[in-house]
């Protein structure tokens, strides 16, 4: 964790009270934390820590813009980051993650390197399906998609390319598919 000693933070010499750190987070530390969501983007981050008697509470702020690849055509794209989080930090024996928010360090490091976090916060925001505006995807991704869909006689053709969620709805239940007729006069009880 070398490359990330920029996001340690030494909790033993903070004195009670609040305190500020910030950061930008650029492509450099997107390529450096190698995770899957994002590979890009430009990030302010502003981090707030209360110390108290017994525990130290984190509130990040993040803001910025990510590129993530668009679920539709694979081109990156950009998704704005706006965020607010919180993180509980309190001393202990061995290092431990509690719950969603509340985080165990041991007393003798005496310091939390939050690199991991704030890329968790932003992977957070990006939603399930992330695509561009209408007509700003990939065209050539976008006619092969067309061109390859299963559509039945009644679809109407769709300009941008995107699947409809109601082309995988099931409407017909397999009791009034013809297929299944010549099944139904067959007498199982036969021996």
């Amino acid at each position: 964790m070398a490359k990330f000693s920029l996001y340690n933070i030494s909790l033993k010499n903070l004195s009670e009270g609040v305190h500020t750190f910030e950061y930008d987070l650029d492509r450099k530390f997107f390529d450096a934390i190698d995770g899957d969501e994002v590979r890009k983007g430009n990030v302010k981050v502003t981090v707030k820590v209360r110390k108290t008697s017994s525990t130290f509470e984190f509130n990040f702020d993040l803001k910025g813009i990510i590129q993530v690849p668009c679920t539709r055509c694979l081109d990156d794209m950009n998704l704005d980051v706006d965020t607010q989080s919180r993180l509980i930090v309190k001393f202990g024996k061995e290092y431990s993650e509690e719950s969603d928010e509340i985080v165990i360090i041991p007393e003798e490091e005496g310091e939390i390197n939050i690199a991991w976090f704030l890329y968790e916060f932003i992977a957070l925001t990006i939603p399930i399906k992330h695509v561009h505006p209408t007509g700003e995807c990939n065209r050539a991704v976008s006619s092969k998609l067309r061109k390859h869909r299963a559509v039945s006689t009644d679809d109407a053709d769709d300009d941008d390319g995107e699947i409809p969620d109601d082309d995988f709805s099931d409407d017909e239940s397999q009791d009034n598919d013809p297929r299944w007729d010549a099944l139904k006069g067959l007498n199982l009880e036969e021996s």
